[in-house]
């Protein structure tokens, strides 16, 4: 015995399928695809999922959770980001985006009652929370609900 003549152990391993490489490899012609149809072209099959017009899987199963088209989404400011306004000033969406609180993204304004305020101003917003109307009217400001 030497390393010439080593093989591997009978059905231990194969050999690799070699399709279309003629007729008499028992695997040319057709390439085992079989003789027409859709699985036979070459571009052929179904996209993943398709079940031959069965519902498919993923459309059966229940699904879960809900999306609301009519919720509204508010940008959260805090009193404590409040304090770059003077005396009087109105702190309303175009203000706030003036001096880069919020984005000017259309969203609405909610203001809570984070931080505090030192300063009498009005404020204009969509939502207060209890504790930033009650620190507003406090110092003597006017809350707005727009």
């Amino acid at each position: 015995m030497n390393l010439s003549n080593l093989k591997p152990n009978e059905g231990a391993r194969h050999a690799k399928k070699r399709i279309g490489r003629g007729v008499g490899s028992g695997m040319g012609k057709t390439s085992t695809r079989g003789s027409k149809g859709q699985n036979a072209r070459t571009s052929g099959g179904v996209r993943p999922g398709y079940e031959g017009g069965q519902t498919m899987l993923f459309k059966r199963i229940p699904k879960r959770g809900f999306t609301s088209f009519k919720e509204n989404e508010y940008v959260i400011v805090n009193l404590s980001q409040l304090k770059d306004f003077k005396e009087g000033d109105v702190v309303n969406y175009k203000s706030l985006v003036k001096k880069n609180i919020i984005k000017d993204n259309g969203k609405k304004i909610k203001i809570l009652g984070k931080g505090n305020v030192e300063v009498k101003l009005k404020v204009v917003a969509n939502k207060f929370s209890e504790n930033a109307k009650a620190a507003i009217l406090k110092v003597g400001g006017e809350i707005e609900v727009c």
